[in-house]
């Protein structure tokens, strides 16, 4: 159910419906617009007769929400919900960038590539510490050592961090060097750790899962809404489908669907979503053109000795050619990068 409150709502009428609200059982999330507020009741009361919060004063209409994610709606906030990290935004007008190595392999790699990501105009570096892969015999990452390196290379450089959590007991282990949690596709669908995230401050980055429908995706964030944290973005990196030319298939479509149907920021990951090189360049240009609030994009200076995803990453002089391309479409389209 969502509660529009009127223009001139005084913060008494609004302390008194909210008082109600709670007396009949529901759950709280106020979302102040620029012009109005809306109160987001949360839980399962069939029946409940709408009117006996719409006669309040101070109160506009009220209305059920009819799709099971109603946090994650834009009937419950009309505005774009912009995610700000110091001085970055994701969401705006800007074109975020994430950039960077699918993981840490040495010091030297990192501050190597997080030198060509300050270099692009790019404010964020990703890359992995902790490696989810199919095969046990895969590299898994350097773990704590290489949250410490990717950190100092962000630093060195003014970069934000983004990297992935992948279960419970890491949550505060990598809280202490990340600027965002990346929840990856295989664990889009992990409730015990969405709700565990969903007690953080810190932003959380939620990739689509293999196979998951755009409203399963946002049921995801609404997991991480629910319990809290305001600061979420969505990521589409492709989807699992019978084709076998591309790694996954790169659902562009999902972009402007889920900005119709949400305020959260997207994010496209054309990387992830072809796994071949000289396919990531033209879907980033495609995925600019498509709306996308920022992108991921791999990097990495010896993509063929790379130690996990070596044939989807850009060599440093096409990532940068890259940059300069996509800023002629964000601007095309009203944007900058």
């Amino acid at each position: 159910m969502v509660v529009i409150l009127e223009n001139n709502a005084t913060e008494e009428q609004i302390n008194n419906v909210k008082k109600h609200m709670e007396d009949f059982g529901f759950r709280i999330h106020e979302s102040a617009g620029v012009q109005r507020t809306i109160l987001g009741a949360i839980g399962v009361k069939p029946g409940f007769d709408t009117r006996k919060i719409r006669i309040l004063e101070g109160v506009a209409d009220v209305y059920r929400v009819t799709s099971p994610f109603k946090l994650a709606s834009k009937s419950f906030k009309e505005e774009k919900t912009i995610v700000k990290i110091k001085d970055v935004e994701i969401g705006g007008n800007k074109i975020a960038v994430m950039a960077g190595p699918c993981s840490v392999e040495s010091e030297e790699q990192i501050f190597k590539l997080a030198e060509v990501v300050a270099k692009s105009g790019a404010k964020i570096l990703r890359g992995g510490a902790f490696k989810p892969r199919s095969s046990p015999y895969s590299f898994q990452g350097m773990g704590e050592e290489g949250l410490k390196l990717m950190r100092e290379a962000a630093d060195k450089f003014g970069l934000l961090v983004i990297t992935e959590v992948m279960q419970i007991d890491q949550i505060d282990l990598i809280g202490k060097y990340t600027d965002i949690f990346q929840l990856g596709a295989r664990n889009m669908q992990n409730f015990s750790l969405l709700k565990e995230l969903s007690l953080s401050k810190i932003p959380v980055m939620i990739k689509r899962g293999l196979a998951a429908t755009i409203e399963e995706w946002l049921m995801s964030a609404e997991y991480v809404l629910s319990g809290g944290n305001e600061n979420v973005i969505l990521c589409e990196r492709g989807i699992r489908t019978f084709e076998t030319y591309t790694r996954n298939t790169f659902d562009l479509s999902a972009i402007p669907i889920v900005h119709k149907k949400s305020h959260l920021p997207v994010v496209a990951d054309p990387s992830h979503a072809t796994g071949i090189s000289d396919q990531v360049p033209p879907m980033a240009r495609a995925s600019v053109a498509a709306g996308a609030d920022a992108l991921m994009i791999e990097i990495h200076h010896d993509p063929e000795n790379a130690l996990s995803d070596g044939p989807q990453a850009l060599l440093p002089d096409t990532y940068l050619n890259l940059m300069n391309e996509l800023r002629l479409i964000a601007n095309a389209i009203g944007k900058t990068i």
